[in-house]
Order: structure tokens, then C-alpha cells, then sequence
């Protein structure tokens, strides 16, 4: 009863990871570029076979998580879990110790785990996954082999459902990986007020403090100082102190958690610098075009999809990029890369706003069919 409670929460937890990763593998992908970066791993090189990997990893979460459910080849399944669980359990350990990358993307944008909480899940799991491997030992050592009708039926039943599950997680794939996911988690989902976000943001901000890292060139000693003790004590900044500041070696501490929206990183501004923002949020209707690699977009897509966007009369348009001469019929904007990875999922991409709600969006490719 309890290894099969056990084995049923473990095969559950696998699953729904897998499934929320595989709603938005090209979201999953993106994570997987952070961990190959010059910041973390220094592997650039993987960079561009990160949605292989994305694929690879959640196939291998829904698959051996169905299997365990089901309890086909069990030696197997729980070997191949305990080898992946060490892996993740790296990954999440590396990200948490050293605060390279914030977010694991276990659960894709479905749920937020810190890094040293997806350590400790994995932790959890491993421990889980070891225990049922010594609980079910004993089954190991039986021969597959199906002793009577009854039980070859439901061998080969467990297999039919196995194989119905695949090909419904390889569609949902696919719908992700071409078009858009078919469940959006992200907070630019349709429907989402950007303007009413910003309000509510601005409403509740979360406030931050700077603490600065300082050195006695005297004596050798450092200490960490909050910008406020900082200001107050003289000691620190005044002629002569030897205290001096450790340039690079600052941080941003979180001191309040306000309202917690990925809308805050939207912010596009014009290749000057001015903010258009709240030119965009507020315009009747805005038609934007983004790009997160602009040189490796289609010059006849970028061509098309521009010539339609065009068309359109009293229509605010914006094409937002990470180059302020990507789009050549259009007034171009810029935006953070990153966060037009939140938004995007395909390059380009085609966002239509009415009066800052999102009420469409899909990839150049399917906007201008």
C-alpha cells in the first residue's frame, strides 16, 4: 500500500513536470540556453542544440513518469529516474550556490520554485526513487513473462496506454514547438491587461536596498554595509576613510515584495532611449512586432509581415528588437532580449494590443497565412 502511494506521487510529480515543459518547449529551451551560457556553464556552443536537449529531457520526464505509473519494467524505470534526479540534483545544487540562474523552469511558467527549493525537491525525489527501488527489489528478480491470459491481456494494455499517451504529449509538443502552447501559463497570456498590470505594479512595488561591499585598505577587512548605515555613518565615506567600495561586488537585496508580475519587465523604448510604453498601453489599438534574434529572421517573412501590418490604417505599429535597424518599413523600438523571450516564443512574433489588453497573438509565419 505505501510503496504503491509512493510510486503513484512520484510517477504523478514526474508527469506534470514533464507536461508543463512540454506545453512550452521553446519556453524550456530558452532556460536551457541560460545554462549553457558564458555565465553559468560556458558551453555556448550547445546553445543552438538547446530545444534537442529541452525535447530530449521531457520526453524522458513523461515517458520513464508514465512507465513508473503503470509499472512496466520497474529495474529500468527507477535506474533511469535515479540517474536523471542526479542530474537535475547538480544542476539545481550549481544554480543555488552560486545564483546563476533563478529559476530551474522544473514547472515551466506553471509554478516559480527558487533555486535552492528545486534543489531540495529533487533531493526529495531522489530520496523517494531510492526508497521504492529497495522496496520493490524483490520484483526485480521475476521473469517478465506472462503466465496466463489474463495477465498477457494486461501487459499488452498497459503498453496500448503507454502509446496513446505519447502520441498525445508528441501532438501537444509539436503545437508548442510550431504554433503557440495550447495552455499558456505565462502572465502575456490573451486576456491579460498589461495596463492594469503596470497599475497594480506601480500600486505595490517591491523596494529594494543596495548593499555595498567595503574594504579597510588599512587593515585588510571587508564588510557588507545596506546603503541607508552606508549614508549615516561618516566613517565610511568621508576624506581620508579607508574604507573604500569593492566596485562590482555591490548587491540589489530584495527588502519587500510588491506585486509580483512578469509585466514589470515590459518596458520598450525608441533607439533614443524614450520610453514608449505608455504610448503603446494606451493606444485604441497596437499591432507589435518583436524579434529576439533579428539576424537570423527570414528577410522575405520580415518582408510579408511587415507589407500586412502596413495595410492596416490607424493602427499604432511598432517593430521591437534587439537592433534598432531590424525592421525597415516600420518604426523600429527597442526591448531586453530576455524579455522579449517572455513574450515570444517564435521570431518574429506578432502582438495585438486594444487599449493595453492582449486580445491576439501568434507567430509571423501563422499572422500573415
Amino acid at each position: 500500500m505505501i510503496k504503491g502511494l509512493l510510486r503513484f506521487i512520484i510517477a504523478v510529480i514526474f508527469i506534470l513536470s514533464g507536461f508543463v515543459k512540454a506545453v512550452d518547449l521553446v519556453g524550456f529551451s530558452f532556460k536551457m540556453e541560460e545554462y549553457f551560457s558564458p555565465a553559468v556553464f560556458n558551453m555556448p556552443f550547445f546553445e543552438k542544440f538547446a530545444l534537442l536537449f529541452s525535447i530530449i529531457v521531457v520526453v524522458l520526464e513523461l515517458f520513464l513518469g508514465c512507465m513508473l505509473l503503470l509499472k512496466i519494467k520497474l529495474k529500468f524505470t527507477l535506474s533511469t529516474l535515479i540517474a536523471l534526479c542526479v542530474f537535475f540534483g547538480f544542476l539545481t545544487f550549481y544554480s543555488a550556490y552560486f545564483n546563476v540562474v533563478t529559476d530551474c523552469g522544473c514547472f515551466g511558467d506553471a509554478v516559480k520554485f527558487t533555486p535552492w527549493q528545486s534543489f531540495f525537491k529533487d533531493v526529495a525525489l531522489l530520496v523517494g526513487l531510492i526508497i521504492l527501488f529497495v522496496l520493490y527489489r524483490k520484483e526485480f528478480r521475476k521473469k517478465d513473462e506472462y503466465s496466463n491470459d489474463r495477465t498477457e491481456s494486461s501487459g499488452k494494455f498497459k503498453y496500448y496506454i503507454l502509446g496513446a499517451f505519447s502520441l498525445i504529449m508528441i501532438y501537444i509538443m509539436a503545437q508548442g514547438i510550431m504554433h503557440e502552447p495550447l495552455i499558456d501559463f505565462r502572465d502575456y497570456k490573451i486576456g491579460t491587461d498589461i495596463r492594469g498590470e503596470k497599475e497594480k505594479i506601480n500600486k505595490n512595488p517591491s523596494e529594494y536596498k543596495t548593499f555595498y561591499s567595503l574594504k579597510n585598505e588599512k587593515t585588510g577587512e571587508s564588510l557588507k554595509v545596506n546603503q541607508d548605515d552606508y549614508i549615516k555613518e561618516t566613517k565610511y565615506w568621508a576624506e581620508g576613510s579607508p574604507w573604500k567600495i569593492e566596485e562590482g561586488k555591490n548587491e540589489s537585496v530584495l527588502v519587500k515584495e510588491g506585486y509580483k508580475s512578469e509585466i514589470v519587465k515590459f518596458k520598450i523604448e525608441d533607439p533614443t532611449g524614450v520610453d514608449l510604453t505608455d504610448e503603446i498601453i494606451h493606444a485604441p489599438k497596437a499591432i507589435l512586432i518583436f524579434s529576439y534574434h533579428p539576424k537570423e529572421v527570414s528577410a522575405d517573412l520580415l518582408q510579408k509581415v511587415e507589407a500586412k501590418v502596413n495595410a492596416q490604417k490607424g493602427i499604432l505599429i511598432y517593430g521591437v528588437s534587439t537592433d534598432q535597424n531590424t525592421f525597415k518599413t516600420i518604426k523600429n523600438a527597442m526591448m531586453d532580449g530576455t524579455a522579449i523571450k517572455t513574450i515570444a516564443r517564435s521570431n518574429p512574433f506578432v502582438l495585438i494590443l486594444e487599449n493595453g489588453k492582449i486580445i491576439d497573438k501568434q507567430p509571423a509565419k501563422d499572422y500573415i497565412e
